[in-house]
């Protein structure tokens, strides 16, 4: 097996994917152009029929989910971005909302969410990202749509925390039958305390002093109460609670009848260790929302969607220096330099903690994207970085391309991915009259480009919402307000340095852009054309 990195040029070609995505500038949401051709070729190159390909299928069968995600995976992913963007007709099996809006709130929250026709229609900003953008009445005081850079890194962090935790569970059962007494040890992942655990000789547990996550250690990062474990469960509940569109997925109906799956993307669903989210109907003729149309999102679409997210770019950086020089010559830190020390010495880093360590990342590519005057749209260069390997198995068809599986460092993420009281200003009514008190640390990065904030759009701007904070957070929120006002602007400062960004708008290693280009800024400023990356060129997406 020969590392991608073997061949330069070939692996920048098949990384670029990750920049842009798509050969022409990428829109917030888009139609394809067999459904609105125009004199400019706008759009989707594909049909949803040319899409869903030749379904799942195997990585033998061309045109399959499994066979391009295996062996043409930077086609998925722009497949995966194009379905992102698709703005979904009727015909297609877009809506209605669930009970036509009608029904007890209490039990069912999709009610309140709203319709849409594009998952960009919630995450959208900035344009042509899985960004931010959305809110949904799915709480009385409404929630607000995150945004999704990074998204596979999450989830990889979540779920591997989640496998050391309950290995600390098994240990602490079978040291005490070894003693024949209860023995207590502290549970702790990747530098993360989530308190501690007994185990008793006869193989029961005590979870009393278990912090942070629930009795069954399964940290489930996504959506701010901490609720979904992956991505695939997240894409299929979204597309049928805020677009109506009602997806069978045969490993979702299989993990949730308790077998384990591994998805195309590399994620285990472990139904006998886990409650997994079931998918909206259970076979390609079920219409539950009796629109007339069934199989509105064939399983191969799924992976795709999946698999985009999985490698969705992480945010970057928009540090202009790290120091300046003083009058008497010295350098001397700038001020978001100073406000990154200020974060840690006033102990937010506690529970935002800068960079934690993937052990084995399944992602094909990375990158990194930092402040850089090269940087012709917006100032910012992204530098891609292959992370397969390939393998030629013999058939005559294209080499597998397969995550290297190394560790990776994700830095400026700012999470411990543990809930926490916040105190009353960030508690939550339910529409049943209970109140959550406990939600997910949020990761800072992007959170310099996502006003408003708090889980609920409630804080105007990043001063607020960490006056907001209290509960736990009360010292370090307290140790902020104590600072003068040049320091808590050196804060903010920081914090606002931590960046999402568009993606036809941000120059990279492989297309540096060009302002001098005809039509520039509307082409010219680092769009990819995807066509090399493919196994037929002449196939656009």
């Amino acid at each position: 097996m020969a590392p991608a990195t073997s061949t330069p040029w070939k692996s920048a070609v098949f990384v670029c994917a990750l920049v842009t995505l798509v050969a022409d500038p990428i829109l917030a949401q888009e139609t394809d152009v067999t459904q609105t051709p125009n004199a400019a070729n706008a759009g989707i190159k594909k049909s949803l029929e040319d899409e869903i390909g030749e379904g799942r299928g195997d990585n033998s069968i061309p045109g399959s989910s499994l066979y391009l995600i295996q062996r043409d995976p930077f086609r998925s992913i722009a497949r995966g971005r194009n379905l992102f963007q698709r703005k979904f007709t009727v015909s297609q099996g877009f809506g209605p909302r669930t009970g036509d809006g009608v029904g007890d709130i209490e039990t069912e929250l999709s009610i309140g969410a709203g319709l849409v026709d594009s998952c960009a229609g919630c995450h959208g900003r900035p344009r042509g990202s899985a960004g931010f953008g959305g809110n949904v009445f799915t709480r009385p005081d409404s929630r607000d749509a995150p945004h999704l850079f990074g998204l596979g890194l999450v989830e990889m962090l979540g779920d591997e925390i989640t496998t050391d935790l309950r290995n600390i569970r098994s240990l602490a059962i079978q040291r005490a039958q070894e003693q024949g007494a209860p023995k207590t040890l502290r549970l702790k992942s990747k530098g993360i305390s989530f308190g501690k655990i007994i185990g008793h000789p006869d193989g029961t547990v005590d979870t009393s002093e278990v912090e942070g996550v629930n009795p069954d250690l399964r940290v489930r990062p996504f959506f701010h109460h901490g609720g979904t474990i992956s991505i695939r469960e997240f894409v299929v509940g979204a597309l049928n609670a805020e677009m109506g569109l009602e997806a069978f997925d045969p490993d979702l109906a299989n993990a949730a009848a308790g077998q384990r799956v591994v998805t195309p993307s590399g994620m285990v669903l472990d139904g006998s260790l886990d409650a997994i989210e079931a998918p909206p109907v259970f076979s390609e003729s079920d219409d539950a929302d009796l629109d007339g149309v069934a199989n509105e999102i064939p399983v191969s679409l799924v992976d795709h969607l999946e698999f985009y997210l999985l490698n969705y770019f992480k945010p970057g950086t928009y540090q202009p220096a790290s120091s300046r020089r003083t009058r008497s010559d010295r350098l001397e830190p700038s001020s978001i330099r100073k406000g990154q020390r200020l974060l840690e010495n006033i102990k937010c880093t506690s529970c935002h903690i800068p960079n934690l360590t993937i052990e084995k990342d399944r992602r094909v590519a990375d990158v990194k994207t930092v402040y850089d005057r090269r940087g012709v749209f917006n100032q910012l260069f992204a530098t891609a970085i292959p992370l397969f390997t390939e393998n030629q198995d013999g058939l005559g068809l294209p080499s597998l391309k397969s995550p290297g599986g190394q560790p990776f460092v994700v830095e400026n993420f700012y999470s411990d991915l543990k809930r926490h009281d916040l105190g009353p200003n960030f508690y939550e009514r339910q529409f049943d009259g209970s109140v959550t008190k406990e939600f997910v640390t949020e990761p800072l990065w992007g959170v310099g480009s996502t006003p408003t904030y708090g889980h609920d759009g409630r804080s105007i701007n990043l001063r607020e919402v960490i006056l907001r904070h209290g509960g736990e957070a009360k010292k370090s929120r307290d140790r902020f307000a104590r600072l003068n006002s040049g320091q808590q602007g050196a804060v903010l400062e920081f914090l606002e340095s931590l960046v999402l960004f568009g993606p036809p708008d941000t120059a990279s290693n492989l297309d540096p852009g060009n302002p001098d280009d005809p039509g520039f800024p509307q082409s010219g400023h680092g769009s990819i054309k995807l066509s090399v990356l493919f196994n037929d060129p002449t196939d656009p997406e």
